[in-house]
């Protein structure tokens, strides 16, 4: 393992969820936005492997490094494999970035069917889990989504306390775990935070989507920025645009979002009728990965609290592994009903409670689900807490620091 990677901190969060896996005839594949850890997983994951199986063999190929340009294709990945192999036992195949080598689905699904391999790997693209390679490799890998920091990994990072002055921090600088490595100084901290965009934008969208109408593709994305947690589509951004005396076909609008939402940089979110569970194939909301790249492109504004607490909320339910919906009841809505392994929790987002008929308001939306699953509204009051009819009142923070 590599000298100075010795002292990183750890993530249990995902290494629980991969290590029943360990050993086991599937591929374990990493994926995210870029910066948001995989590769320290990876690494924490030959950690572990060290750790479990001490005379075991490990080949690391990392993409970021000059010493691996010479793997582009399938053919020098085999090539390269079958010259590190010794033996009959058991090798570990680590493999950073592995979308960056053109066939490479054809490489590992030969391997897992020699059998002898044991093979983790990180991308940053969606797409290298659809089409070809999920056909070849049905039923041979488990996707492990590795996102930001949330806010307790963000406290354990910076080692700070957890309190309002941190939490604000973390709202207006999100969770890029290189953020520890930078002075806390605000200009360095968004230059970097830039840079990040950038290099998502023009790698895992631009080039990889071969995007011609760059301009657009930025635009939209501040645009995205400007409205996230607002309905939108690709119709309504196309007539918007038309108002501008801009011409750009829905089509066109639905495919870059699209590509955003496979480069790991925005998630999609539905509705969902919740009586009739029909999900809604018009208007949606985007959330942002990480918020601080939101700020780096539009610049922090303290007055979007509220879309603020919404882009967190929805990230951190993402985090726990939940299928999100918006919820859609006649003309009323419910910020977020989230989803998993047969649970269902509806939750109701504001920055303020500040009088009875906003908490009428909010919680009412609530109160008129008839079903038993959990209820609860979040926000930033200084005095959150207790219950309203039976339906639990969460300050941000509080909320943050749950794991369902």
């Amino acid at each position: 393992m590599k000298e100075f990677l010795k002292n990183y901190i750890n993530r249990p969060i995902y290494l629980d969820r991969v290590k029943p896996f360990m050993g086991k005839d599937l591929i374990k594949i990493f994926t995210g936005q870029r910066r948001t850890g995989k590769s320290y997983m990876l690494y924490q994951a030959e950690g572990l492997i060290r750790k479990e199986y001490p005379e075991s063999k490990i080949i690391f190929i990392d993409k970021d490094i000059h010493d691996f340009d010479s793997i582009r294709d399938s053919d020098d990945l085999y090539e390269y494999i079958e010259s590190q192999k010794t033996g009959d036992k058991l090798t570990f195949l680590l493999i950073d970035e592995v979308q960056e080598i053109e066939g490479f689905e054809k490489v590992l699904r030969s391997l897992i069917v020699k059998g002898g391999f044991d093979i983790w790997c990180t991308g940053s693209n969606a797409s290298m889990l659809s089409g070809e390679l999920a056909t070849l490799l049905s039923g041979r890998y488990i996707e492990i989504k590795i996102h930001s920091l949330c806010y307790t990994e963000f406290l354990l990072f910076f080692n700070i306390e957890d309190s309002q002055e941190s939490l604000l921090r973390f709202l207006k600088y999100g969770g890029l775990p290189y953020l520890i490595n930078l002075p806390q100084d605000e200009r360095v901290i968004f230059d970097y935070l830039k840079s990040i965009n950038s290099t998502v934008l023009l790698k895992d969208v631009v080039s990889r989507f071969q995007i011609r109408n760059v301009s657009f593709l930025e635009n939209l994305v501040k645009y995205l920025a400007d409205i996230t947690g607002s309905l939108v589509s690709a119709k309504s951004i196309s007539d918007y645009l038309k108002s501008q005396r801009v011409t750009i076909s829905s089509s066109v609008i639905s495919n870059y979002l699209s590509y955003l939402v496979s480069a790991y940089y925005l998630n999609k979110v539905s509705r969902s009728d919740i009586r009739g569970k029909k999900i809604f194939e018009i208007g949606e909301k985007y959330f942002f990965e990480d918020l601080g790249l939101r700020h780096a492109l539009i610049g922090y504004n303290p007055l979007h609290i509220n879309q603020m607490i919404e882009n967190c909320v929805f990230q951190h339910l993402n985090i726990q592994g939940y299928k999100i919906y918006i919820g859609k009841s006649g003309v009323k809505e419910i910020d977020f009903i989230a989803e998993r392994q047969g649970d269902k929790l509806y939750v109701q987002c504001a920055y303020l409670l500040s009088d009875e008929e906003t908490r009428k308001r909010e919680f009412g939306n609530l109160l008129e689900i008839k079903d038993n699953f959990p209820k609860m509204v979040i926000s930033m009051d200084p005095m959150a807490g207790g219950m309203y009819e039976g339906i639990p009142h969460y300050h941000l923070r509080d909320f943050l620091k749950l794991f369902f």
